[in-house]
Formats: C-alpha cells, structure tokens, sequence
C-alpha cells in the first residue's frame, strides 16, 4: 500500500489520484492516434468529468449509511478513494450519446473505439486501487495474498486488525489488460471486414468486462450492496452482458448500403 506518491506539505499528490490520471491521459492518446483524430478532445473530456462524477455518486448512494450520513463533506474528498466504475460507466454512456445526437456522430464507430481502449485505463485506476487500498478482497492464506497497514481500508473493516487478504485489484487489473489485448485483436479483424455493422466491438468489451466483474466479486471482501443473492455489481454485470450481445448481434446483420451504417 502506498497512499501517497507524494507529500512535502505544500504538495500532496494521492498514487490513487496519478494512476487515474494515467489511465486517462493513456486513453487519450490512443483515441486520437486510433482514429487520427484531434477534434476528440471535448468529448473525452466530458466522459472523464461524468465518468468521475457517477462513480463518486453510485459509491455515494451505496455507502451512505455508513460512511456519508454523518459526514456529508466527505462527498467530494474523491482524492481519498470510493469510486464505483459501473456509476461512472452508466453515466458517461449517458453523456456520450447527447454529445454524438449533438454532434451528429455515429454513436456506434466511436462507441467501438472507446471500449476498445477503455480497459487500458481502467487498469490503472485499479492499480490505484490496490496502492489505495481499496476494493480488496476476502480474508486468505494464499501465497498471492496481502497485508494492508493500519489506516488502510482493510484495517478499519476488520477492527482495526491487519488481516491477510486477496488483492482483487490487481486480479482485475490484469484481467483487463487480458482485455484490452483481446480487444485490439477484435479491432484488427473487424477493420478487415469493412462491411460489418459497428457495435461488435463495443459488444465484446461488454460481455468481457462484465464476466471479469461477475467473477471478481466472489472474491471481494468490502462491504457490497446486495440484489437478491448477488451484488449490485453483479446484477449490473448481467444487464450488461444482455446489451453486449445485443451489439454483438446488431452488427452482425446485412449491412445495406456500401458505407455502413449504425
């Protein structure tokens, strides 16, 4: 664990806050050399603010109870941790759509092509995570197992105790390294099929992502929200299993005309 990249006083920068960082300026790079474009910048702006901004407020809602009722000035302490990705997911998918109906976009060719980069980044901030120490897994003995100190996360749920623990974290995070892998081997096949619908892409990253959360949360050991015998995370997962199969199957039908459409 390690909370502080840096700390000299008058500079106090989190490694939770850097990793995001990374990830997102990551992201970017790759969304303007992938699509050669620079006129993007707007929009992958407004994806991070609302991405930001859902994670806060679904972590927020969970966690209110416990963490916000007493202490709603907490809300904005962000550089602290408590993000949900599936808030800030649902949101800038929000976001995204007004901004190509505004712009007249097709939704779905740039959909492909932020999902197929979105994994990169999002790695980061789960190595943020772990350096965080948050989203951690369950109590074990495994050899991959760790100890987070006192102050961390970890420590205040298990009574002010360090308890041996899986570090999911980094489980996900290599997972959705995995990921994005796959994805830039889907987006080689796919630009060799030029008559194919968009969407397929987007699908894959769906159906992906949502079985590397389904999975990952049998082995996390923060308090979760429940739906029924699942997680809120994954009920969310399966719902976005069914539309990345709905992509799936929207670009797989005849395209009618030479250029494609959406």
């Amino acid at each position: 664990m390690f909370p502080d990249l840096v700390d000299i006083g008058f500079l106090h920068l989190k490694t939770y806050g850097a990793c995001m960082a990374i990830g997102l300026i990551v992201c970017w790079k790759l969304i303007e050399k992938f699509s050669a474009r620079s006129d993007l910048s707007n929009l992958v702006m407004a994806l991070m603010i609302s991405g930001i901004a859902g994670s806060r407020a679904a972590y927020v809602i969970e966690h209110w109870q416990k963490e916000f009722a007493s202490h709603p000035e907490l809300i904005i302490r962000v550089d602290q941790g408590g993000l949900m990705f599936y808030g800030g997911l649902i949101l800038a998918v929000i976001v995204f759509f007004v901004w190509c109906i505004v712009k007249k976009e097709r939704p779905l060719a740039l959909a492909d092509l932020f999902a197929s980069v979105l994994p990169l980044g999002h790695a980061f901030g789960r190595v943020g995570c772990f350096f965080y120490g948050c989203c951690y897994g369950r109590d074990s003995d495994a050899w991959c197992a760790v100890v987070f100190p006192p102050g961390s996360p970890s420590w205040f749920e298990h009574g002010r105790r360090a308890v041996s623990v899986l570090p999911t974290q980094l489980f996900e995070a290599a997972s959705l390294i995995c990921l994005f892998v796959l994805l830039l081997f889907v987006r080689q096949k796919c630009a060799k099929s030029p008559r194919r619908r968009n969407g397929f892409i987007t699908g894959v990253y769906f159906i992906g992502y949502a079985f590397i959360r389904f999975c990952i949360e049998y082995l996390r050991g923060d308090p979760r929200a429940a739906v029924g015998p699942l997680s809120i995370s994954q009920a969310i997962s399966v719902c976005m299993a069914i539309i990345g199969v709905a992509f799936i199957a929207y670009s797989r039908l005849p395209v009618r005309n030479e250029k494609g459409e959406d």
